[in-house]
Formats: structure tokens, sequence, C-alpha cells
């Protein structure tokens, strides 16, 4: 609070002389307006939730009595809350609840892991391209330009065709052909940060560099990078699902959320919950991780005005 005197001087009170001495940094002026954003943690505590069942699905199944694996074709398409199935059973008579678990684990770990690799690569890559041009950036437009000339479809049905089907093999396919948009937006940013001052300075007392680069650009992308790995998760599972639904993902009996949902559409008219539950995971799923790439980005947007 400010108070001003007769003679029309403003004094600023102790709280603001502080607040003006020790600025806030970016990191805890985004976690300030995080927590204003009640559907940036909603969705925070929704993926925590799902993430949280996954990794614990042995655990949950053991106490709950049930397998993934198990067949009871006699008790098979049987609807949620039936006894001893929270939700219900699929065509083969296996509970619902156990290959939900267990399929969100695969999925999340195509998600998670793919998303890191991909993310991994457009970072190095990125960087470079973009501090030292020329010729590398030369060389790295051209490859990106040549691979995002194929469609991503197709490149994925061919590389998935070459390739055995399983969650590794699918976690490579999915980093191989998705590392390029984010090569394009890390090398972006690097382009408008490398001639700051900062970065002059570095040059100017003989920092190398790869210093340059790893200690003093990768940094200043860290926002950027948690915005792009929120999306780009959300990009794979969907991903996952679009190959499942073509059967080039990963196959049967290995549960995932998209080859469970297409299996489920040749049962729609007897068995409608395995394609509701698993459709909706998926919706939710991607949606919430799309609010949170965006909620991330107004949180570290340092143009934001609070």
């Amino acid at each position: 609070m400010t108070t001003q005197t007769t003679t029309g001087v403003v004094r600023l009170t102790e709280d603001d002389a502080e607040k003006t001495q020790y600025g806030e940094s970016l990191f805890v002026r985004a976690l300030r307006r995080l927590r204003r954003d009640k559907l940036t943690l909603l969705a925070l505590g929704i993926m925590f939730t799902m993430t949280t069942l996954a990794i614990f699905a042995p655990i949950i199944t053991a106490a709950l009595g049930v397998d993934a694996e198990t067949t009871d074709p006699i008790n098979k398409l049987q609807v949620p809350f039936s006894p001893g199935h929270i939700l219900g059973t699929d065509d083969l008579g296996r509970d619902y609840l156990a290959r939900i678990l267990y399929g969100g684990r695969i999925s999340l770990a195509i998600g998670f892991s793919g998303a890191f690799i991909t993310l991994g690569i457009g970072l190095a890559f990125g960087m470079i391209a973009g501090y030292f041009g020329g010729v590398v950036d030369d060389f790295m437009n051209w490859v990106i330009t040549t691979l995002d000339s194929i469609p991503t479809l197709y490149l994925l049905i061919l590389i998935s065709t070459l390739l055995r089907p399983t969650a590794e093999a699918l976690v490579i396919v999915l980093a191989l052909t998705g590392w390029t948009g984010g090569t394009r937006l890390m090398r972006g940013q690097t382009l408008s940060i490398r001639h700051l001052e900062y970065i002059m300075s570095a040059k100017a007392i003989g920092a190398s560099p790869w210093r340059i680069i790893f200690m003093h650009i990768m940094p200043n992308l860290l926002s950027v990078t948690m915005i792009s790995l929120a999306a780009g998760i959300g990009g794979l599972i969907l991903a996952e699902s679009t190959l499942s639904f073509l059967k080039l993902g990963v196959q049967p009996p290995t549960p995932t959320w998209g080859n469970m949902l297409t299996n489920a559409q040749q049962f729609f008219t007897r068995g409608p919950h395995l394609s509701i539950i698993s459709g909706l995971l998926i919706f939710i799923t991607v949606l919430c991780l799309y609010i949170i790439g965006d909620g991330l980005r107004d949180a570290f947007d340092p143009r934001a005005v609070d």
C-alpha cells in the first residue's frame, strides 16, 4: 500500500519497498497464477489420480480380487456394478476395471515416454540449429522439411509395419516421427534469444558454445518445454489410439485404451459400456492434458498482466 503526504509526495510502505527490492521470479509468479487457475488445477488433479491408479494397478486389482487376463466366458459382457465386477466384463469375461487400469499403464507410459523422447530430440536439435545457424541450420531445416512433406499417418503406418507392434516399438515409432514440430519450436525460441545481452556477455568472457546452449539457453526454454510436453503426451495417446484402430498399434491381449476401444466397437449393441468407458477415458485424459498445457502457457507468459 502507498501513502501520499500533504505535499503530494508518494511514499512506499515497508511491504511495497520490499516487493520493489525483491521482485518475483518468473517461476514464483507462474506458481501464483496456477494457484488461481481452478480449471488447470482440476485437470492436474484428474491426471494425477489417473496416473496414480495406473501405477498401482497390481495392488488395486489384487485387493479387489480380479485379474486383467483371467477369462470367464459364462460371465461375459456383464454390465457395470455386476457382482464382483465394478465396471463389468468384456467379451471374454475379463474384469473391465482391471483391463482399464492395466491399459492405462500402457497408454500413459507410451504418451509420457514418447513425449519425453520426442521433446528431448527436438530440444537438442532445435537449440543447436538455432544457435549455430548457417550450414547446420540449413541442413536441419532440409531434414525437417523432407520429413514433414510425408503425411504423418502414412509414415506411422510404414514404420509400424516394419517393426513388431509392441509398446516399446510404438514409442520408438512415435518418437521417430514426432520430433520435427518440437525442433521447429525450440529453434525459433533459440533464434529469438541468442543475441540477447546475457548470451553476448557469456561469449565475451569465453564461454564455449555448448556451455552457452545448455547452461544459458536451455533454462530459458523450460517453460516452453513443459507446455509442449503436456500437449505432446495427449497427441501421442491419440496417435496410439489411431494406430490401434488400424490394427497397427499394441496387439491384444496386451491392453491399451486404444485397442480396447477398437475391440469394443463390435460389441456396442450388447456391451455399450466397453466403448463408453474406454472412449471417455481417452477423451478426458487428452482434454486434461491440453487444458494443462494451456494453463502452463498462461502462467509462464512473462507479458501477462496479473
